[in-house]
């Protein structure tokens, strides 16, 4: 039998709300991101080794800025020279992947979750997750959106407002609602 995580996992629709192991390990998450958000600003080494533990990979160099909001943690990953300034939401059901040199600017949320079209589905709580994978050398400007199954290139600007919801190639200088390329850079 396939549980709702392994459905999850394969991008299948599945159940988040009513299985037990899910809420179990998004209740843990939000704990550990509770301590986060409470440590002050100067307990750098305390702050590092909260984030270091709940997220599935990090670099040796990165700084996530207070308040921070995941909800599994273990399916994101981030990598060298990674920073996120203040009000940075992962909603990782999928695997959100960043690259080296990522820089991300305040409240700016990626959602690998959607729910379906069809309203029976969707009020039964079914939900489905995609993966978001952003390269190296990219700058996520403010507010920026960013859905499910996108991938954003190397050396991407994203402006400030956008909602990302198509891949973005390498590259390139794109913004708005919905966000389209603008230049190549």
């Amino acid at each position: 039998m396939n549980t709702e995580k392994e459905k999850c996992l394969r991008g299948e629709l599945y159940d988040a709300n009513n299985d037990a192991e899910l809420a179990a390990e998004r209740l843990m998450c939000k704990d550990i991101c509770h301590e986060y958000n409470s440590l002050r600003p100067s307990e750098t080494g305390r702050r590092k080794e909260l984030i270091a533990g709940l997220l599935g990979k990090t670099g040796k160099s990165f700084l996530i800025e207070q308040p921070f909001y995941c909800d599994y943690g273990y399916n994101i990953e981030i990598g060298e020279n990674f920073y996120a300034n203040v009000n940075c939401v992962i909603l990782g059901g999928a695997r959100v992947r960043f690259g080296d040199n990522v820089f991300i600017a305040p409240n700016c949320g990626f959602y690998t979750a959607g729910h379906p079209f069809d309203v029976e589905l969707r009020n039964r709580g079914l939900e489905y997750a995609r993966p978001i994978t952003v390269g190296n050398n990219v700058w996520i400007g403010a507010q920026v959106c960013v859905l499910p199954g996108v991938t954003i290139g190397d050396d991407c600007v994203i402006g400030a407002g956008s909602v990302v919801n198509r891949d973005i190639p390498a590259g390139c200088l794109a913004a708005g609602n919905p966000c389209r390329i603008i230049r190549k850079l």
